[in-house]
């Protein structure tokens, strides 16, 4: 899946496919805004700089030179009349994504990530939410002196890692995979400080999914601040007192933000909690609990949220796609300084979203639920596309 190194993939893909969800004008608003539009490679506009980092997220085995060297043909367009685009060498790359920087990135991350399923499409709702889910991951960073004293290592009993990591907590939408906010920081980040970051960008009518791990009174109050539904797994050891059962064997609790406010029952969060068992599941657990602000046993029976729970994996499959299918299970991101790091796993995050929007067009297309399409058949599409010259600029 992942092209090796040696491969010639000049013929194999179109900068119209990326340019298309990340247009070449907003992209120069963006430049020019931050006072980047004249920075170059040779003649390699800052524009197409853009589209090369982004480029680099869909190659990650294959060599900074040899990805841009498959670009060149396709963003012959951006030169102008007159103008020609030349393959700059190693290090002129390097100096000029240093100049480039990672802020332009993540603006154009900023303003284009959102949710993309319609209204109603198939396997993105549960009665008229849309489900996302929450959840983080790690990623090692090439090992150099600045990216070690930036993103620090995991340790454990038999030693140091290989490797410098960077941590990150996604927020997904389950019906198209769609990363819609992210959080990043170094490895020794607390996953839940990230994710404070990234609920902002829930909203009302969302039915967020979260692991165990993420109960907690301040991430469940800034959570649900922002209106959005929430159905996430409580601890094993979470002290969810019984204060009123409902028809469908659920109950109504509370949470407090400390043992204090327990004792005194003030300033806590209502909550319902829902408790089942799975049977026959190998190595299961004798209860699981979920915890949820849809209160009303009703409208939302407690059979119908515990068989929703598992929905909560398609956010760990869509980390997958962006760890392994796209990257490759073996690579490291290839960025020697903390600010290219940065740089380069934004340019993977938008090469995700571009895969998995034309994944949901083509889904749309045929009245599919997009679960039914391959992303690694998917994502070699779009490999062998991204070089071709298109017949008329994107």
């Amino acid at each position: 899946m992942t092209m090796s190194a040696g491969g010639r993939i000049a013929e194999h893909l179109s900068v119209g496919l990326l340019a298309r969800v990340y247009p070449r004008e907003r992209i120069r608003e963006i430049l020019s805004s931050m006072g980047l539009q004249s920075k170059r490679v040779r003649d390699l506009p800052a524009d197409a700089l853009v589209y090369y980092v982004i480029a680099l997220g869909l190659f990650m085995a294959v060599s900074t030179r040899e990805v841009l060297r498959s670009l060149v043909e396709g963003l012959q367009w951006l030169a102008g009349e007159g103008g020609a685009i030349k393959v700059a060498g190693k290090v002129a790359i390097s100096q000029a994504r240093s100049r480039l920087g990672a802020a332009p990135l993540w603006e154009l991350w900023r303003e284009s990530a959102r949710p993309v399923a319609p209204e109603g499409q198939p396997g993105a709702f549960y009665r008229k939410l849309r489900l996302v889910s929450i959840d983080g991951s790690t990623l090692d960073v090439a090992d150099t002196a600045e990216n070690a004293a930036h993103f620090g290592r995991q340790r454990s009993s038999r030693g140091m890692a290989a490797f410098p990591q960077l941590r990150f907590v996604a927020l997904c939408e389950n019906g198209t995979h769609a990363i819609f906010a992210v959080g990043t920081g170094p490895y020794g980040a607390h996953e839940l400080t990230l994710a404070g970051e990234v609920v902002g960008a829930l909203a009302p009518g969302m039915l967020c999914l979260a692991d165990r791990l993420y109960p907690g009174f301040e991430l469940w109050r800034k959570a649900s601040a922002t209106g959005a539904q929430l159905l996430w797994r409580a601890r094993r050891n979470a002290d969810l007192p019984v204060e009123e059962v409902l028809p469908d064997g659920s109950y109504l609790s509370s949470i407090y933000p400390d043992e204090k406010a327990k004792r005194k029952r003030q300033g806590g969060i209502r909550v319902r909690v829902v408790e089942y068992e799975l049977g026959g599941v190998e190595g299961g657990e004798p209860v699981y609990r979920l915890i949820t602000t849809l209160l009303d046993a009703e409208s939302y029976p407690a059979e119908e949220l515990a068989a929703l729970y598992p929905e909560r994996w398609e956010v760990e499959t869509a980390l997958d796609e962006f760890k392994t299918h796209m990257r490759g299970g073996q690579v490291v991101l290839r960025s020697k300084t903390p600010e290219l790091v940065s740089q380069e796993f934004c340019g993977m995050m938008l090469a995700h979203r571009a895969v998995r929007i034309l994944m949901n067009e083509a889904a749309l297309s045929q009245r599919l639920d997009p679960d039914r399409l391959s992303f690694t058949h998917s994502i070699r599409v779009v490999r062998r596309k991204l070089a071709a010259t298109p017949t008329s600029p994107p």
